[in-house]
């Protein structure tokens, strides 16, 4: 999901403190805090299919799917920053007095032309330096396909998933994430609306209000 900036610096204790007052939900960057923008009904659906996916093949196990509502915890040597992935998966969750998870196995985020620069970078190295952390992610919305980055011996190697017909292996929760699943129902727009989408976003930096994608 995109976010609007709202620059005033806060620290980890008062944004925590605020976050549970909030009606809206707010990313925190080092400092930095960011009001989550809303995402389109494609991008909802998705999250949702692959979130009801990996939580039917997890029902009874001790590793647990969180939704979008669920932020996790990123403290590396920049500092602390939380995120709201769309989906995750956590094996030893926190306390149930916390608000936020420190060490998911799995993420996911669903991109689009909005959120493409974030998800694929800012977030993509935030999470990648999670110990836990084993598998990340990025789900298009505009076509079936996902990029997985997954953990090796020798760091992240990226594999590339594309097609209805495609399985995503997931060995380290003992899933497999479907394409068919994930896009199930789901209405891809015409290559012309992509192009007119990220033109008119490329422009004004928001999303034209007739493509709901």
């Amino acid at each position: 999901m995109s976010a609007a900036s709202h620059k005033q610096p806060i620290s980890v204790e008062d944004y925590l403190e605020g976050e549970a007052r909030a009606k809206q939900k707010y990313e925190y960057v080092e400092g930095s805090v960011y009001a989550m923008a809303g995402a389109s009904n494609n991008h909802n659906l998705i999250a949702t299919n692959a979130t009801g996916a990996l939580h039917s093949q997890l029902r009874g196990c001790p590793c647990k799917v969180f939704n979008s509502d669920a932020k996790i915890r990123v403290r590396n040597s920049s500092g602390t920053r939380f995120y709201y992935p769309d989906l995750s998966v956590v094996c030893e969750p926190n306390s149930s007095n916390d608000s936020f998870q420190d060490s998911p196995v799995a993420i996911v985020e669903v991109i689009s032309a909005c959120s493409r620069r974030t998800d694929e970078y800012e977030k993509r190295e935030s999470y990648l330096t999670i110990d836990s952390l084993c598998v990340f992610i990025l789900v298009e919305q505009q076509s079936p396909s996902a990029l997985v980055y997954r953990r090796t011996k020798n760091g992240f190697d990226a594999e590339l998933y594309a097609g209805l017909s495609a399985i995503i292996p997931l060995p380290e929760i003992d899933c497999n994430l479907a394409l068919v699943e994930i896009y199930e129902s789901i209405n891809f727009p015409t290559p012309e609306q992509i192009h007119e989408q990220e033109e008119h976003y490329q422009l004004t930096g928001q999303m034209p209000a007739e493509f709901v994608f």
